[in-house]
């Protein structure tokens, strides 16, 4: 088996800490899990695989290439989820065209007042979801403001309708958006999983630490394709999910509202 992912950038030391306060013991999945896909929209990811330098020219919080190798997992998880007929929830971002409701995130970034209306991508907006994981019918979307995706949103409440126990969480970035939503998932008492390559985050070690972090206290960290397997495992059929009517978007501001 493979070293986790984290393991370069801890030391000796930390290992032993870990260990020897026994921390990162398995909790296991829940019985009735819903899939988060954390803000996977084109201001995350870009319009293309392309390096995360050239990426940022256009779409300041762009992770870069390394979306583009979390999508696919994403998807498959995403698919699977819809197989099963698992809830599948995302969330994206909203603010004024006037980006008056940026708050807080106008005070960590030089960037926050750009023109975004001038990025160099015509047609795309920078909080829709990605097209390779565009939301179905039955799925359902949060709209929010600022790093959790249960803070101001109605992400407990469609959870409690469902009736899950549990969250298997995918998206970016790492050390922000998802590690804010597993933070709040764990303090409402979800067992929370990630699925770790369906993760991304502009900084590796930013990402691997996160992961690491999560992993010793809040959450399960595994492979994608253990998740998948689980999901073989859930009753198809036991979650009052929507009846598939098509989506209504509101219209959203080029501004991201996320980290």
């Amino acid at each position: 088996m493979s070293e986790p992912i984290w393991n370069k950038f801890l030391t000796e030391q930390d290992k032993e800490v870990f260990s020897a306060a026994g921390y990162g013991t398995r909790q296991g999945f829940g019985k009735r899990p819903a899939l988060l896909i954390i803000d996977v929209n084109w201001a995350f990811c870009g319009e293309k695989p392309e390096p995360i330098l050239q990426s940022i020219q256009k779409w300041r919080n762009s992770c870069g290439a390394v979306a583009w190798e979390a999508l696919p997992h994403i998807q498959a998880l995403r698919d699977k989820a819809h197989d099963q007929g698992i809830p599948v929830i995302y969330t994206t971002g909203i603010r004024r065209e006037d980006n008056w409701d940026a708050g807080s995130w106008a005070w960590k970034n030089k960037r926050n007042g750009e023109d975004t209306s001038k990025i160099a991508v015509p047609n795309l907006e920078g909080n829709a979801i990605v097209d390779m994981i565009a939301p179905g019918p039955k799925d359902l979307v949060i709209y929010k403001q600022k790093p959790s995706g249960f803070f101001g949103t109605n992400m407990a409440s469609y959870l409690t309708l469902l009736g899950c126990d549990s969250v298997i969480v995918t998206g970016t970035t790492t050390s922000g958006c998802v590690r804010a939503t597993v933070l709040d998932a764990f303090s409402l008492n979800y067992r929370v999983t990630l699925a770790e390559e369906g993760c991304f985050d502009r900084s590796e070690a930013s990402h691997a630490i996160n992961l690491c972090d999560m992993h010793a206290k809040y959450a399960d960290v595994v492979k994608t394709a253990e998740v998948l397997e689980f999901f073989e495992t859930v009753d198809p059929g036991q979650y009052n999910l929507p009846r598939g009517s098509s989506l209504k978007v509101p219209k959203l501001s080029p501004a991201i509202a996320a980290e």
